[in-house]
């Protein structure tokens, strides 16, 4: 069926500064067009929703177009980044799209530019920059970080847009995304959309009595508030602002002073407003006064015909999104992951294999990386001059400089929604976290932003992530552990683990390619464990298979990181005291988990035997015993062995972290009792 054709006013999307003033009169009608449109669409919606054929709920904009309206009509689309929250309709409709795709998206249908994946406002347009939405709304903004530096990096004039309430501007990461752009000077506007509420809590119980905007000046960057329900007012005052932040690449904050004309979504009651409140805030409606100000200015039939022709188009609109099918789930999981990306044609290395670690290992891919694509960065906290917390990029600051090896601030969050960003530009950025466990304070950028984003937006998230985890070192708890059952429990992430410096090499590399956010563990108990000759290999992606490290007929035995090490001691003497011989394999990726072979050899010995370092209580082992198992079970000879961590933090002393994981001997000792 053919979409119904937008009047003719909506058919630019765009406004220049110079129009506000030499044509103020066709400009402001244009912005009068698409607040209206906005706010029949929005009430529709609401509609809808209460008639039961819109499901879950949703968050209106009404009160909020005076701002977004001018905001996105002066944005240049084919250039900037912005990612909209949800009282942004308006800014979706003039990015870009069909009303229709964006009812589709409220319907939930076959049609809908998530595939129905993510609810009413949640999408967005990445491929044009527009990043959607996720519900924990601080961690928006440093994504428009780095999509918005990674724009600049490829010489285009773009600026960006990170939009948060008042609420939101409690968060940390919206402090750490401030501080970050201000640190690396990104031309990035931080738009606080402040209504007054955050839900039901008044603005009186989120912050001390400070005007927001003031903030920008602890982030030595300039600040302002804007009144946006003085519509011709408020896009002179962006307009120039738009235009200063482009030509001084540095960013800015932007108080909007907004209102929240509906409640906080379909299902707000607003019983918490003071009587008398909400007539108040209709009285200050801004669409009905600045329709006001444009019949007085001699506009009424030109304003008339652009209702008449909104209304019309509104409901053929919504007649057709009612029609489209439902949507079918087929597909879903193919659509976890994004598409393998093509083979990088890396440069084969000639001349003696150089004898190296496994910290000189990832040194020297890194430096191959950095040399060979023009697109990689390296980034993380005290990696330029000091070379990292392990010394594993020494010498890459040197040798690349600051665009391409960077320090960060300590905010790993915003850092790793910045790397996010990049990502999504075209840029393949590699993120090390000082230590595994800091990574904790990022679980909602890696797992619930990255992770996710190809499922819900259709886009690639081609990311690195560097944890340097593992005990043995006497580190305690905050500096040993083990996450790979943490991050992989949530859908959508890569992970592989090497156990030598040659597939340390081999797995940085085919991480780098690889179209998604990817884990690469390693274990710093390996970083200078020995020294192996490392050579080129052109079958570096086997990495992403297990390998049989020995061979045997009595068990299989699974692991992976430094527990293959002591796996292949045990089985030594195992076999030398016990004349049993096992299958061992080195699992190499934990995700996606290729287990066919290991299948193969569970098959042949019937018996399983899975070690990890990780605490055994909802470990990986207990996935690996399932998957195995769950075909092969009544072929067992005896039940799976798992031997693991205890399940307590880590613990510092030699003495007690010795108790606390494998060692060689408990290995020897757990397998000779459950052979009998």
């Amino acid at each position: 069926m053919a979409l119904p054709k937008p009047p003719a006013i909506l058919d630019q999307h765009d406004l220049r500064a110079a129009e506000l003033a030499q044509n103020p009169d066709n400009a402001l009608l244009r912005i009068y067009a698409w607040m209206q449109l906005t706010r029949s669409a929005d009430n529709r919606i609401l509609e809808l929703f209460r008639q039961g054929l819109i499901k879950g709920t949703v968050t209106g904009g009404q009160g909020n177009e005076g701002l977004i309206i001018p905001l996105a009509l002066l944005a240049d689309k084919s250039t900037d980044v912005v990612s909209f929250t949800h009282r942004d309709l308006g800014g979706h409709l003039i990015w870009g799209g069909h009303l229709c795709e964006h009812l589709n998206q409220y319907f939930a249908n076959s049609l809908s530019p998530t595939k129905a994946r993510e609810g009413n406002i949640h999408h967005g347009d990445p491929k044009n920059r527009s990043l959607p939405m996720i519900s924990h709304l601080g961690a928006m903004l440093s994504t428009v970080l780095g999509s918005t530096d990674s724009q600049r990096r490829l010489g285009r004039p773009a600026i960006g847009f990170a939009f948060f309430g008042d609420g939101g501007s409690s968060t940390g990461d919206i402090h750490e995304s401030l501080n970050l752009a201000a640190l690396l000077s990104l031309p990035v506007v931080f738009v606080i959309e402040n209504n007054g509420y955050a839900y039901s809590t008044p603005a009186s119980e989120q912050f001390s009595n400070v005007e927001l905007w003031q903030r920008a000046a602890s982030y030595g960057i300039e600040g302002f508030s804007v009144d946006a329900t003085d519509i011709p007012a408020t896009a002179k005052t962006l307009a120039a602002a738009f235009d200063k932040v482009r030509t001084t690449k540095r960013p800015m904050l932007i108080e909007a002073r907004v209102l929240r004309l509906r409640g906080h979504a379909a299902y707000d009651t607003c019983d918490y407003l003071q009587p008398g409140e909400q007539d108040a805030l209709l009285a200050r409606d801004p669409l009905p006064k600045f329709r006001a100000q444009l019949a007085a200015a001699g506009h009424t039939k030109a304003l008339d015909a652009i209702d008449a022709e909104l209304s019309v188009f509104l409901e053929a609109c919504v007649k057709i999104s009612l029609a489209v099918p439902r949507p079918d789930p087929a597909g879903m999981e193919q659509d976890l992951f994004a598409p393998d990306s093509a083979p990088i044609a890396w440069k084969p290395e000639t001349g003696a294999d150089e004898p190296l670690n496994m910290a000189q290992a990832i040194n020297h891919a890194l430096r191959k990386i950095l040399t060979e694509r023009p697109e990689s960065l390296i980034l993380g906290q005290d990696i330029a001059t000091y070379g990292g917390a392990f010394k594993v990029t020494d010498g890459l600051y040197k040798d690349f400089g600051r665009s391409r090896v960077f320090n960060t601030p300590l905010a790993e969050s915003a850092c790793t929604g910045y790397a996010i960003g990049l990502a999504l530009n075209g840029h393949r950025p590699i993120e090390e976290f000082q230590f595994a466990d800091f990574s904790t304070e990022a679980v909602t950028q890696i797992t619930q932003n990255a992770a996710t984003f190809h499922f819900r937006a259709g886009a690639a998230v081609p990311l690195v992530l560097r944890l340097p985890c593992g005990g043995g070192l006497t580190f305690g708890s905050f500096h040993s552990q083990e996450l790979e059952s943490f991050f992989l429990s949530m859908p959508g992430i890569k992970a592989l683990y090497p156990s030598s410096p040659q597939d340390a090499f081999n797995a940085l590399l085919a991480a780098y390619e690889d179209n998604n956010p990817v884990i690469l563990f390693e274990h710093k108990g390996l970083y200078r464990r020995g020294k192996r000759p490392i050579s080129w290999d052109p079958d570096f992606r086997n990495v992403w298979q297990p390998r049989l490290v020995r061979s045997g007929d009595f068990a299989t035995v699974v692991t992976y990181g430094e527990m293959v090490h002591l796996a292949e001691e045990a089985c030594e003497y195992l076999t030398s005291e016990y004349e049993r011989t096992f299958d061992l394999f080195d699992l190499r990726c934990l995700s996606p988990l290729r287990l066919d072979a290991i299948r193969a050899s569970l098959s042949r010995t019937h018996r399983l035997v899975v070690l990890h370092e990780g605490r055994r209580t909802h470990g990986f082992g207990a996935e690996l015993v399932a998957q195995l198992t769950e075909e092969l079970f009544y072929s067992l000879e005896a039940p799976p062995l798992r031997i693991a961590s205890l399940d307590l933090p880590v613990p510092f002393a030699p003495e007690l972290e010795h108790a606390y994981r494998p060692t060689r001997d408990s290995i020897v000792e757990r397998i000779a009792a459950w052979m009998g």
